[in-house]
């Protein structure tokens, strides 16, 4: 799978010159380069770039981290720290991904649940395959 594949359609974006305190909930991906303080929610994915600064509660579907993060973060499928990330805080998610040069401080856990539920799904599709 590519990049522009994890990524699909960015529908939000805060700006490097950008800081934001609050809450941000969104659909498709959403993408910041800026400085963020706050709590954000969704179902889908959210990428920090690299001038990226985020100190959060996190719950998403996935989470792509080139920039800075504080917090927890929860995830129902991956979380992947290229190598000029750094993440500082809790993280939760079936697929932690840590590209060598990156930093991760703090503690992980597997959630076993999602993990089940996608092999569940993944036989229930192969039975209806055959």
């Amino acid at each position: 799978m590519n990049k522009s594949e994890v990524f699909g359609k960015v529908s939000g974006f805060i700006d490097k010159d950008t800081e934001i305190i609050g809450d941000i909930r969104f659909n498709d991906s959403f993408r910041i380069d800026g400085k963020f303080k706050g709590k954000i929610l969704s179902g889908n994915t959210l990428i920090i770039g690299e001038n990226g600064d985020v100190e959060a509660d996190i719950e998403v579907r996935s989470v792509s981290i080139n920039g800075k993060v504080k917090g927890s973060i929860n995830t129902k499928d991956r979380v992947e720290i290229f190598s000029k990330g750094r993440v500082t805080g809790k993280i939760i998610a079936p697929k932690l991904i840590i590209e060598e040069g990156a930093f991760f401080q703090g503690t992980s856990q597997m959630e076993l649940k999602v993990l089940e539920e996608n092999n569940e799904t993944e036989i229930e599709e192969e039975k209806s395959f055959s």
